[in-house]
């Protein structure tokens, strides 16, 4: 058995503890003495606590998960005002659909990130993975050209995410 250091031991998982401190002083609405000491010993102790549970942590590339983050705040924002601009205009305009985007791996975080990408940008939402298909079934609230919109959500999401956990993309997989 491998010896931890202090260090490991204290922050087994140092980005979960630094979300939880983060998100502790956002809450507060504070940087009192008082509330970095509560976000401290929360984030040391609620990390330690979720330990067992987080069996392993991908290795992440920071760059491309940036960009990633904003792109996704970005088009966040961009189809919120096309829903609104579609919803309140007249309906016949509207064009809902259904469709399967192929999923280039079988990577668990690659793929269920890229649903919830989808859900969360206005518009689409993704209605399961069938890890035995190998696709994404997504609902798009209207779209005129299924094929680009597939093409759109490889392109800018999921090409991003096999870049940020560095998975290797096997020959054969789904194009």
């Amino acid at each position: 058995m491998q010896k931890q250091s202090l260090l490991d031991r204290w922050f087994p998982h140092p980005f979960v503890s630094f979300l939880i401190f983060l998100s502790w002083l956002m809450l507060a609405h504070s940087l009192d003495a008082t509330d970095i000491l509560i976000a401290l010993v929360l984030a040391i102790g609620i990390s330690r606590l979720v330990s067992p549970f987080i069996t392993r942590t991908p290795h992440i590339h920071w760059a491309p998960a940036i960009r990633l983050v904003f792109v996704v705040l970005w088009d966040i924002v961009v189809s919120n005002f096309r829903v609104a601009k579609m919803v309140l205009g007249p309906m016949d305009k509207l064009h809902p659909k259904w469709y399967r985007v192929p999923l280039e791996t079988e990577h668990e975080q690659v793929n269920t990130l890229l649903a919830m990408i989808i859900t969360t940008t206005p518009g689409t939402v993704s209605a399961g993975i069938d890890q035995e298909r190998g696709d994404i079934l997504v609902h798009a609230l209207s779209s005129d050209d299924t094929e680009l919109d597939i093409q759109e959500i490889k392109t800018r999401y999921e090409t991003p995410l096999i870049e940020i956990f560095d998975v290797k993309i096997a020959e054969g997989a789904n194009k």
